[in-house]
């Protein structure tokens, strides 16, 4: 049915070329005037460019810009020379000066006048809304760069090779704050006081994509960090208070930083803005990050204990790239994963030194390592160094792979080299690439110097190549002596290997026993197809498990006998808990696969009604519900949800509605009250009805950690009273992270009118861009709902196109496509979306068309055995 995604492409995309490195730019000078009114802006720039040899033309990167003059002057003349102003193609986003007479080799300056919108589009210079503490609607200017708009705010050579320094100025009303990269050089009135001229220091060399700048309403808190550098937070007039977690996490992280990296911030201060409208989670900007409101501002009464993880862990990935982005770049977007995985996987450590009590690391392997492989087990995946081109091409790898698969390989290999000589090989790499751009080889070369370990050529096999291996394992005992066989195959999510695809990979692979839990007793890279290990002293009475702690990017398939000899140690917990984790996930995926029977895996599952730890439930939680997707098409759901409240009633009966202890409690309980509220356990649905009444009356206001789980219990089984209740909420709320935790769970509701209110809602004016896919996701966890968003896609996808174009269009399309599992249904995802292409989103197509498939093939398959398995296991 799918198709490889290299094979639908065929000659579709776009022809593109880089810019000619005949003209190169040494410094912009630039001044902008944003009108917050009228949302335009006009503009002036000097850009001084080095001429290699005679040209009568300069080319720079422009879109959505109107450039009213061009002049160009060489150093050594008194004269301009006027330009005629052409636009190149809408492939080519460009605008062209070509002059009458050749501009001789040298340095000069190139003069230019331009006019652009302060668009709705969340990329570019745009504009943001915000309701004041009055009730009234205002608007803030802000910049979002990244992948290639700075091209909307001014023409420029917009690729992240092309480095120069940057002297920004902003004539603003008197009123605003003005903020850029740098710090403030000069502020100076207007002779009528109305306006100021604020002009920033110059900045580093650094590539256009890392430029920001804004201008607004907004209060901030401040501190220094434990090196002299200036930290802001700012946020919206009236919610300062609100930054001050965020600006705890980085004065603790910079300093941190600077000794893992051993070179210090390079900027005397540093700025994190928070933005109301923004399409992504948080961007690096040299100096002024910016970031979603959700990601950024912690309240401590409305904000849940996830959220606050949440907020450390995006404030310490943008923080990492301040050395790894900003002050070595990636040459091309084709290296995107060099920085992206890298600040993911940094961002853990970060927040692991800053909370050490959270057991990050833990929370890693469910965010990062198990998102990368679900995504990466497709034929339609990608490899992590993808070729990139034209830029329709790039928002579709700021993916999975990038950042979760790259941070998950960067894991892998630190460990595999060592604490100490991974920070020496980093420290090699910034100090030799600093202010400079670098490629994946780069980074490598560096860690191989510093460990004399063959880093290429392992890595390699995990960058270049798409995919990751599943270890096959078997035991055979020797008196004192077990004797392990382990061989490797590609895993792919269908068991099927297509010609060409059968892959190797050099695996590091650590082993431990039911004595050595956590410490390996051997490790060893495997470089051929598969190895004979020995490990002498194991006897037949101990258990052994590959993949200690869940480092390695692989699966895992024992034969019966191993898998058995483990159940005692999921049950008594000696199994460490990543180890418990990587288990149950490497038994659901090979199970979809068609390796193992998906009874097996519910029978090892029963193990886990001791476990305590809030992340292997949150990953047991999201796989049974991957399987209670599928059985949605058969008689058995019922019985399949009483089997799940009957594995999850215990330790939410243990754990109450109260909150007692730390953090993994609290999100512990509103995993497993969500789940039995949602399948049906009458107890906790009158809990949560009644707690959802005394919050509405505002008798007693729900604990942040528990509004989730009781707003999607109470909508389940609600009506449309609760339904309006919940809107009335929404309204009410003023944090983001509470707006979109009701978005999230509103669809939730059964009634068919109802879920296309919230289907209509999606659209309206009621909620931000960016959270139209969040509130189209949460109506596709039934077959009723998933069937009206899929007619409602269809419907709008003309207008949805002209108003998403930007990543969030990829987003749109798996919001409500992602549940299905029939293969009719990927017929029809695929006819469609023929007829109706959007450059960017053609893989994430194939992604969800392949994974259709893949979810009827396991139905078809798994149905009537799992169905004779739950009738008469809950007889």
């Amino acid at each position: 049915m799918y198709r490889q995604y290299k094979e639908a492409m065929g000659d579709g995309r776009p022809e593109f070329q880089r810019l000619s490195t005949n003209v190169v730019p040494i410094n912009y000078k630039i001044t902008l005037i944003p009108d917050l009114d009228k949302f335009v802006f006009d503009g002036e720039e000097v850009v001084q460019v080095q001429i290699k040899k005679p040209t009568k033309t300069i080319v720079l990167h422009s879109l959505d810009i109107i450039v009213k003059s061009a002049y160009y002057q060489h150093a050594d003349s008194k004269q301009k020379e006027e330009g005629r102003i052409s636009y190149g193609s809408t492939v080519e986003e460009t605008a062209i000066f070509t002059f009458s007479n050749d501009l001789k080799q040298g340095n000069g300056s190139l003069f230019l006048t331009f006019s652009g919108e302060l668009n709705n589009k969340m990329k570019g210079f745009y504009r943001s809304q915000y309701t004041k503490s009055d009730g009234t609607t205002a608007f803030n200017a802000v910049t979002h760069f990244e992948a290639t708009d700075a091209r909307r705010a001014f023409p420029c050579c917009d690729e992240p090779a092309v480095k120069a320094t940057f002297d920004i100025s902003m004539i603003v009303p008197h009123d605003k704050t003005a903020l850029s990269n740098m710090p403030v050089k000069s502020d100076v009135p207007s002779s009528d006081k109305k306006m100021k001229t604020v002009t920033f220091d110059t900045t580093p060399i650094m590539s256009t994509y890392l430029i920001a700048f804004t201008v607004g309403d907004y209060d901030y808190v401040e501190g220094t960090d434990a090196d002299g550098i200036l930290v802001r937070i700012y946020t919206p007039a009236g919610k300062k208070e609100q930054g001050r977690f965020a600006l705890d996490v980085a004065v603790k992280t910079l300093p941190f930083y600077y000794k893992y990296f051993g070179i210090k911030y390079m900027l005397p201060k540093i700025d994190l803005l928070s933005v109301a409208d923004f399409a992504i989670g948080a961007m690096e900007n040299w100096g002024l990050l910016t970031f979603k409101e959700a990601l950024i501002l912690v309240d401590p009464e409305n904000s849940s204990a996830v959220s606050k993880q949440h907020v450390a862990l995006v404030v310490g990935h943008e923080l990492a790239h301040q050395w790894f982005g900003n002050l070595v770049t990636m040459d091309w977007w084709t290296d995107l994963w060099l920085k992206e995985g890298f600040a993911t996987w940094i961002e853990y450590l970060c927040v692991d030194y800053c909370f050490p009590q959270w057991d990050i690391w833990t929370a890693f392997v469910n965010d990062c390592l198990i998102r990368a492989v679900n995504l990466d087990c497709l034929h339609n995946s990608h490899p992590i160094e993808v070729k990139v081109g034209h830029p329709s091409e790039i928002d579709e790898i700021f993916d999975g792979i990038s950042y979760s698969k790259g941070a998950s390989i960067i894991r892998m290999l630190s460990d595999y080299l060592g604490n100490e000589d991974f920070r020496k090989g980093l420290n090699i790499y910034l100090n030799r690439h600093a202010y400079k751009n670098a490629e994946t080889e780069d980074l490598w070369q560096a860690l191989a110097e510093a460990s004399g370990k063959p880093v290429k050529s392992i890595m390699d096999t995990w960058t270049k190549q798409m995919g990751y291996p599943v270890l096959k394992v078997e035991r055979k005992q020797e008196s004192e002596k077990c004797i392990l066989n382990i061989s490797q195959n590609r895993f792919l999510a269908d068991g099927k290997i297509g010609e060409g695809e059968d892959l190797k990979w050099l695996v590091p692979i650590s082993i431990t026993t039911s004595t050595s839990p956590t410490t390996p007793v051997k490790t060893i890279l495997l470089d051929q197809d598969c190895v004979t290990v020995e490990l002498p002293g194991v006897t037949q009475s101990q258990w052994v498990k590959i993949n200690s702690g869940s480092v390695g990017v692989y699966r895992v398939q024992y034969t019966t006998d191993m898998l058995h000899s483990l159940i005692p140690a999921i049950k008594d917990k000696t199994l460490p808990c990543r180890d418990r984790l990587g288990l149950e996930e490497d038994l659901f995926a090979l199970s979809r696969a068609g390796f193992i029977s998906t009874v097996d895996v519910l029978t090892v599952i029963e193990a886990y009604t001791n476990e305590t730890v809030c992340t292997v439930w949150n990953t047991l939680s999201s796989n049974l519900s991957s399987l209670a997707n599928i059985l949605q098409y058969t008689e058995y759901f019922d019985i399949y949800k009483q089997f799940v409240r009957k594995l999850f009633k215990p330790i939410a009966q243990k754990l109450g509605w109260e909150d007692k202890t730390g953090v993994d409690e609290a999100i512990l309980r509103g995993i497993v009250l969500n789940k039995v509220g949602r399948y049906g356990d009458e107890a906790t649905v009158t809990e949560a009805r009644k707690r959802f009444k005394d919050h509405v009356s505002g008798i007693k206001p729900l604990a942040a950690d528990l509004r989730g789980c009781v707003y999607g219990t109470v909508l389940t089984h609600g009506d449309e009273e609760v339904f309006n209740q919940m809107m009335q909420l929404y309204e009410k709320a003023e944090l983001q992270q509470e707006q979109r935790r009701i978005l999230m769970n509103l669809g939730s509701i059964q009634d068919e009118k109802l879920i296309q209110k919230v289907l209509d809602l999606a659209i309206s004016d009621k909620i931000r861009y960016q959270d139209t896919p969040l509130t189209l996701g949460g109506t596709t966890g039934t077959i009723k709902g998933r069937d009206l968003a899929w007619i409602f896609l269809k419907t709008h996808w003309n207008d949805l196109k002209t108003r998403y174009k930007c990543g969030l269009l990829t987003r749109l399309v798996q919001a409500p496509t992602s549940g299905f599992a029939t293969e009719e249904m990927a017929r029809e995802i695929e006819a469609f979306f023929q007829a109706n292409p959007s450059p960017g989103t053609e893989r994430t197509v194939q992604q969800v068309i392949e994974n259709t498939c893949i979810r009827a093939a396991w139905l078809e398959r798994e149905k009537q055995p799992v169905g004779d398995w739950l009738k008469k296991n809950m007889a």
